[in-house]
């Protein structure tokens, strides 16, 4: 049984990463999109929906970060090696020692991603009395992502397995992981320290949660969103350049 006020929401921002695709010395979330940092949109969901605490995980060009979010009332906690995302909220424990509620985890590299979508997503978590709930999509080709292995009876979440560790069988699965999840704040920290690295890449995912979960016999669903550009990861310039005619055009019709 849950011991916490419904509706109360706090964030994770993970915004670690250098971002070597983007083939630039400058910190992915720093990247301009439409005259503003990339990381100010994940910043606005998370304020968008209410969330009491911000807590920001910064990396690479951590100075820099701080500097350009300087006076914004978030929480800029340092991920001093880059261990996986797993790695990266652990480092916002002490920060989240005594709140009880519902984290949402966002990523500073999704910028498109609307508010209407994340208090769908936290509605659906709360209604479905849910203690660990993944957004995802539906991608024709989900080469490179996490794939969202599912029971064929209740459509619980079973697990969640990365391109690199996935069996053929998992590659043919067209429901992909786009790492933002709501979680249970009581869960989810026990989880990351729970967290191995025995895996291809040698890092601590945060996808191993759904895993723990299940075997704690927790309740684990996938939200699923019918746009999958809303959720686009951006690591490329091109993917940056994608993103902003999408948000160009999506403010003109705004108009």
């Amino acid at each position: 049984m849950k011991q916490y006020e419904t509706g109360k929401v706090s964030a994770i921002i993970l915004a670690a990463g250098k971002g070597t695709r983007m083939k630039s010395d400058l910190a992915k979330v720093l990247h301009s999109l439409c005259g503003k940092p990339m990381l100010t949109y994940s910043v606005n969901v998370a304020r968008a929906v209410g969330a009491e605490k911000i807590a920001v995980v910064i990396g690479h060009q951590a100075d820099a970060v701080r500097e350009a979010f300087k006076d914004q009332e978030l929480i800029l906690i340092e991920q001093r090696e880059q261990l996986g995302t797993g790695h990266a909220v652990l480092q916002a424990r002490d920060t989240f020692c005594n709140y009880q509620g519902t984290i949402i985890i966002l990523c500073g590299d999704v910028p498109l991603l609307l508010p209407s979508k994340v208090k769908d997503l936290l509605e659906y978590h709360s209604s479905e009395n849910s203690d660990v709930t993944v957004l995802t999509t539906i991608l024709d080709d989900p080469y490179g992502y996490g794939r969202v292995i599912k029971s064929s009876s209740q459509g619980e979440v079973l697990r969640i397995v990365e391109e690199k560790d996935a069996l053929p069988d998992e590659k043919k699965i067209n429901e992909i992981n786009t790492g933002i999840y709501c979680v249970d704040s009581g869960f989810l920290f026990e989880a990351v320290k729970e967290i191995g690295d025995e895996n291809v890449q040698k890092e601590y995912y945060l996808t191993d949660i759904v895993d723990i979960a299940r075997k704690k016999g927790l309740k684990v669903r996938s939200f699923i969103t019918a746009n999958s550009i809303e959720v686009m990861g951006i690591n490329t310039p091109e993917d940056l350049q994608r993103a902003s005619e999408y948000l160009m055009i999506t403010l003109e019709n705004y108009h």
